[in-house]
């Protein structure tokens, strides 16, 4: 193939005094400001507990029976774990239920939701909500369900990689082999680091995503990039909520699950003030109906 070399008489001339070398000068660009960062300061999270507070002890026997069915459920699911003697994915599964949390209070954000309208609320608006994208919240929660299932495999291979094919220790000894033994101290290492990067990719989907749900009409991927983006541009007071919310459940479960009647509704209305001051109202399109995804 032959090649076609332009003519140098027919090339523009150059600019009078310019080096043959010239290139033009790029600016840099402007910065832009990050429109879903709110710059709260950690103390921000006292105010959603506050609000959380008000909301469970304004017309507080829903929330409490509510928190009281979440203990009860756990307890018959640990209860059931012993008695079908896999009890050693008690840990895992308790981690696992950090990221499932969101959905499972998802009845608290809607007491929340109404109290904020001025509605009145009944347990049955809690138990049979109907959120605003249909389906997609339920596809939200089988993607946070398969996220702790992926977990609690992740803790099995976990300890195989460090004890091999030695049988999983009973209950009552694996704080000793976690405390006492080298392998043990490595597993407990690797094994909180896997699993602090499982519950901030869970947090981070759900924290925004669950409310998003809920309130607008959306797809769950798309509501699961915003809660993602929106946690990013709030890291410090989130990772401040996300100690608090893993206190608070610690508590629940250290008193036998009694503690969950009272903590997990408390963090669940508290997460939908959580949810408002990290995107408000007027950026929902919620008040107007209108959809942030386009109609096919």
């Amino acid at each position: 193939m032959s090649s076609v070399r332009a003519d140098p008489d027919s090339l523009p001339p150059a600019s009078p005094g310019a080096p043959d070398d010239f290139m033009p000068s790029v600016e840099a660009s402007l910065p832009r400001p990050n429109l879903r960062a709110r710059h709260l300061p950690w103390s921000a999270t006292l105010t959603w507990l506050r609000a959380g507070w008000r909301d469970l002890w304004t017309n507080p026997l829903p929330s409490l029976a509510y928190g009281f069915g979440v203990a009860l459920v756990s307890a018959l699911v640990v209860a059931a774990l012993f008695a079908l003697k896999i009890d050693y994915v008690l840990f895992p599964a308790l981690a696992g239920f950090m990221i499932i949390g969101p959905t499972v209070a998802a009845g608290l954000y809607e007491k929340s939701r109404l109290l904020e309208q001025g509605k009145s609320i009944k347990l049955f608006n809690m138990l049979f909500v109907k959120p605003r994208s249909g389906y997609q919240s339920l596809f939200m929660g089988v993607l946070l369900l398969g996220l702790m299932l992926l977990w609690m495999r992740a803790g099995v291979l976990i300890y195989a990689l460090f004890f091999g094919l030695m049988p999983f220790p009973a209950t009552g000894d694996i704080l000793p082999m976690l405390l006492f033994t080298p392998q043990g101290w490595a597993l407990l290492f690797v094994g909180s680091a896997a699993g602090a990067l499982f519950a901030a990719f869970g947090f981070a989907i759900s924290m925004i995503g669950v409310p998003i749900l809920l309130e607008e009409r959306t797809d769950a991927l798309s509501a699961l990039g915003i809660s993602m983006a929106t946690v990013w541009a709030n890291r410090t007071v989130c990772i401040a909520w996300g100690g608090i919310v893993l206190l608070l459940f610690a508590l629940g479960v250290a008193t036998a699950f009694v503690g969950l009647v009272l903590t997990f509704p408390l963090l669940g209305h508290a997460t939908w003030h959580a949810y408002r001051a990290l995107r408000p109202l007027s950026e929902t399109g919620a008040s107007q109906g209108q959809d942030l995804v386009p109609k096919p």
